[in-house]
């Protein structure tokens, strides 16, 4: 988890021309035709996220021990007053470091929602409830690849369970299960899930061990000393 889921004018004679020319140019720009399908700009960050991440928004619910589980896209005017009141949860706020108002909560929320797609923040819904919260991001693309030996597509996961009624029970193990495979199953390319938990967070840790990650090594990353927890497509079927 970090120190650790997205607008014309009219004009006569020659100047109308001039004019013409360059709304076809701005039509053109914002939608193009290729092959029978219409993309315009506001897919831009969608085609982003499904190059570099499969596009989670699309990767369906998988039934779990605990009931259905999803991964859904956080939209900031919709989810921003319950992440935030996640983020000022004590024990949340220990280690992702994020309490306080909701601008704070907002900003970390932005630094993804407005880059390339290399990693989406997303709300867990189990049973169509949320109550986790999620970031699903490209650990090859990401400062981490600097303290580890990454491989292409390489997927790393952060996570917090948002309600403390849902701690301490093994929920967190049964869901890193349920993302895990919703990775392998949508994301064809990767080949492992990373994870770096803090090294502090035994519970954590715990979860991650017991959700079939192998503890790889102790890395030094800003703000924290981690758990660089693994876990490889190629044993998936034998967890």
């Amino acid at each position: 988890m970090p120190a650790t889921e997205t607008t014309t004018s009219t004009a006569t004679g020659p100047a109308r021309q001039g004019t013409a020319h360059r709304e076809t140019a701005h039509r053109e720009a914002d939608h193009h035709e290729t092959a029978g399908h219409r993309f315009t700009v506001g897919l831009l960050p969608l085609l982003a996220e499904a190059d570099l991440l499969d596009s989670p928004a699309g990767w369906g619910a998988l039934p779990t021990p605990a009931g259905a589980f999803r991964l859904e896209p956080v939209r900031p005017g919709r989810d921003l007053p319950l992440l935030t009141r996640w983020m000022n949860d004590p024990e949340v706020a220990a280690y992702w470091e994020l309490a306080g108002a909701a601008v704070v909560t907002a900003a970390h929320l932005r630094a993804q929602l407005d880059g390339d797609g290399r990693s989406i923040p997303c709300l867990g819904l189990l049973d169509g409830t949320p109550m986790s919260y999620w970031e699903v991001y490209r650990a090859d693309l990401d400062p981490l690849s600097r303290h580890y030996a990454a491989r292409p597509h390489d997927t790393g996961i952060h996570l917090l369970i948002g309600d403390g009624t849902n701690r301490g029970r093994g929920l967190g193990t049964t869901l890193l299960r349920a993302v895990t495979e919703l990775v392998f199953d949508n994301r064809p390319r990767c080949t492992r899930v990373i994870a770096e938990p803090d090294i502090r967070n035994t519970p954590s840790v715990s979860a991650f061990l017991a959700s079939g990650f192998r503890y790889a090594t102790e890395i030094e990353l800003p703000g924290k000393r981690a758990a660089l927890m693994i876990r490889e497509r190629a044993l998936r079927n034998l967890l």
